[in-house]
């Protein structure tokens, strides 16, 4: 069993967001950061058996941010 597991949160260019798990075949995606939450423990149960759970689901928000000089 793993302590946790990490995912990439960005946003995506359509809308809503994406996370990716690293290291781990997951992938999901919701409109708000409420859904991904939501998502990434549902795609987290579905991955991993009852015995194999990660005890830490970690995110990583990356957020692009563009200004003018």
């Amino acid at each position: 069993m793993e302590k946790e597991i990490i995912f990439l949160v960005e946003e995506a260019p359509e809308g809503g967001y994406t996370a990716r798990a690293l290291g781990h075949s997951i992938f999901t995606e919701g409109e708000s950061l409420d859904e991904i939450r939501e998502a990434v423990r549902d795609a987290v149960r579905c991955h991993f058996g009852e015995k194999e759970l990660p005890r830490v689901i970690r995110l990583h928000i990356a957020k692009d941010e563009v200004i003018a000089v």
